[in-house]
């Protein structure tokens, strides 16, 4: 998570918005097909949801030093 956080730095607000909306699409698609069609991998989704909630403290974080 560390060189996810390090990732998410670096970059600007409108960057990490974008970022934030298009990964809560991909959270979004993978719940839908995992009921049809269950992954090998299970543990993907609890993976893409810990890499949101990097992503928004790093957000809450920028948006709060402006």
């Amino acid at each position: 998570m560390r060189k996810n956080t390090k990732l998410y730095s670096e970059k600007n607000v409108k960057e990490l918005e974008k970022e934030l909306i298009k990964m809560r699409e991909e959270i979004a698609k993978m719940q839908l097909s995992f009921k049809s069609n269950p992954p090998k991998d299970t543990n993907s989704l609890a993976k893409k949801r810990k890499q949101l909630a990097v992503l928004l403290t790093v957000l809450g974080e920028k948006k709060d030093t402006k």
